[in-house]
């Protein structure tokens, strides 16, 4: 048996069983994953898929607990990698960092020049995507930290740790009848066509399940990915947005000279938690720790290590 076989294995597995997909992930030909699963198959002495014809139907029992082993010793000889990394090329390499839009955009950059000026030799490499994305390519190893606020709390896979606190905030044209009220109401916020993130984004369930808490129906009359884009469309006049307060800084600094104004809706909608996200029981190189603990002073090299050991449960704010 060899590594070959095991990645084979395993792609197989996260494509579905579909061996044409994993073939091209793999960057090989499908009769080749077909073959080397046949021969791990006998090597082993068990049928780790249940076939129709030539194609996987499901992974048997047996199976399951081969995909578990296959999976530890992958992950150990990843970790091999980046151990030799470490201290063949100390303070330098890549790291992959997977994330939102929103965080990308308004919350990484300072992070990310402060990382370069401590470590000049390592490259910053920016993978952004859904919460969901970014959770399975911190899995899948595509990426060694992600962050994120919805999602990645939710994937056994993966030590996620509370990284900073935020609100959202009511966008508004400069002359909107509620920027003259001294406390919004979201029974006044669901009268407004509302313009706000899609609903897997930066915090949208939260809004979502304010106005379910108080039987509102808001209405929504335009979703994006993008909190420029939200601006844009409230400056136009469509209606009132919701946003990232991270992503409202110049509306906040403008002093209303970008015809926009912003007021706190965390009375409204609740805090939100960006959490940081590792997978479980990987090898972590000194800079990655160092890029964690330039996102929040509520991290540490000590708290996130015996995290990744499974000695920190619920560490919330």
């Amino acid at each position: 048996m060899n590594l070959h076989q095991f990645r084979f294995v395993q792609e197989a597995a996260r494509r579905n069983l579909n061996l044409t997909e994993a073939a091209k992930a793999l960057h090989t030909s499908q009769p080749g994953v077909s073959k080397a699963i046949i021969e791990l198959e006998e090597e082993l002495g068990v049928d780790i898929f249940a076939r129709h014809g030539k194609r996987l139907k499901r992974i048997t029992e047996p199976g399951q607990h081969v995909l578990k082993s296959i999976e530890l010793i992958l992950r150990e000889v990843s970790n091999l990698k980046r151990i030799g990394e470490q201290y063949s090329a100390q303070d330098s390499g890549t790291l992959s960092i997977a994330t939102t839009h929103t965080q990308a955009r308004y919350v990484l950059p300072e992070r990310v020049a402060q990382l370069r000026s401590a470590y000049p030799k390592v490259n910053i490499s920016l993978h952004q995507g859904a919460p969901d994305q970014v959770a399975r390519m911190v899995i899948d190893e595509v990426a060694e930290i992600g962050i994120a606020t919805e999602s990645l709390a939710d994937y056994a896979e993966l030590v996620t740790l509370p990284c900073y606190e935020w609100q959202h905030m009511l966008v508004l044209p400069t002359d909107h009848p509620l920027v003259r009220k001294d406390r919004i109401t979201l029974e006044d916020v669901a009268q407004e066509p509302l313009i706000t993130y899609h609903p897997s984004f930066t915090g949208r369930t939260k809004i979502n399940l304010a106005f379910a808490a108080r039987k509102l129906e808001p209405r929504i009359a335009l979703e994006a990915i993008d909190s420029d884009v939200i601006k844009t469309y409230v400056r136009l006049g469509l209606g009132v947005g919701i946003a990232a307060e991270m992503a409202v800084r110049d509306v906040i600094d403008d002093s209303g000279k970008s015809g926009l104004v912003v007021r706190p809706a965390g009375h409204l909608f609740g805090q939100n938690v960006a959490r940081v996200a590792f997978k479980r029981s990987a090898y972590l190189r000194n800079f990655v720790y160092t890029f964690a603990e330039l996102l929040s002073d509520r991290l540490n090299r000590k708290l996130i290590a015996r995290a990744m050991d499974g000695h920190v449960e619920n560490y919330e704010f």
